[in-house]
This record gives C-alpha cells, structure tokens and sequence, in this order.
C-alpha cells in the first residue's frame, strides 16, 4: 500500500507570511505550483495559500441581503463571512491571505486516505508534516502519478 512518503514531491516551495502578493504569484508562475505552505521564521507550518487565495482577491464583493422588520433591519447573511472575504480582498501579504487551518498528513498516511482527504475538504494540495515541520507536499498530480504506475 502507497503511503504520503512514497507519493509526496520533497522539493517544496514555502513562503514567509510576510511575502507580498505579488511575490506568491510570481513565485507560482515561475515555478508552476498552484500554492505554498507558509512557514514562520523557525521552519514551522503557519498556513497555505493557493490560486483560489489570490484569484479570491480580485472577486467581486457579495452584497448582503438585508431585511427591514419595523424599524428594524436584520443582515440575511453571517457577518463573520462577509468580514472574512474582505479581509481577502484587501490582504496584502500571505500571511494575511493563507487559510490557516491547514489540513496536514505524517509520512505514513496512506493513498486512498490522501485521496479521500482531498475529495472531502475540496483541497488540492496537503502538506506532509512531521510534528510543525514539513516533509513534503502532496498535489493533485501526485495522486494521479501513483494511479498510473
């Protein structure tokens, strides 16, 4: 059975929470990734930001519903989530702009484990973690290249 070190590219590109956007999306061009863990200063795992974080950037703002009850007025949508999306819209750096609840796998994690993992959450890309640190990262292309061998 095929395990996240048997599949996991070791060569990962990582970026500061400090880095601009304009440097992650020059560093994914050039490098052909479609996203990076953020690391701090110490090498330990902080955040992820993909293709979607920098596309969300330039979205357009959803405005919310609002209804009128009397004299009152009552937001149809969660505040917390309309706050969210601005603060990506407006983020400057990575680590302003990173999902910081990163979904990580150990080396022993297995292939059908990866796979169901990414089906589920809908993400492409999971980090390879040895406690903070990270090994290894696993794409999408990783998981189709171990279904052709």
């Amino acid at each position: 059975m095929l395990k996240a070190k048997d599949i996991m590219s070791l060569n990962v590109i990582t970026v500061s929470p400090a880095a601009t956007v304009e440097a992650l999306a020059k560093i994914f061009v050039e490098n052909r990734i479609s996203g990076a863990p953020v690391v701090d200063d110490s090498g330990n795992i902080y955040g992820i930001v993909t293709e979607n974080d920098l596309i969300s950037r330039n979205k357009r703002l959803h405005i919310p519903t609002v209804l009128r009850i009397f004299d009152a007025f009552v937001l149809l949508e969660n505040p917390a989530k309309i706050e969210k999306e601005m603060q990506k819209m407006t983020a400057m750096t990575a680590g302003e702009i990173c999902s910081k609840d990163v979904i990580t796998v150990s080396e022993e994690t297995s292939l059908e484990e990866i796979a169901t993992i990414m089906a589920e959450k809908k993400i492409h890309l999971v980090p390879v973690v040895e406690g903070k640190k990270i090994r290894g990262i696993i794409g999408k292309i990783d998981l189709i290249k171990a279904l052709a061998k």
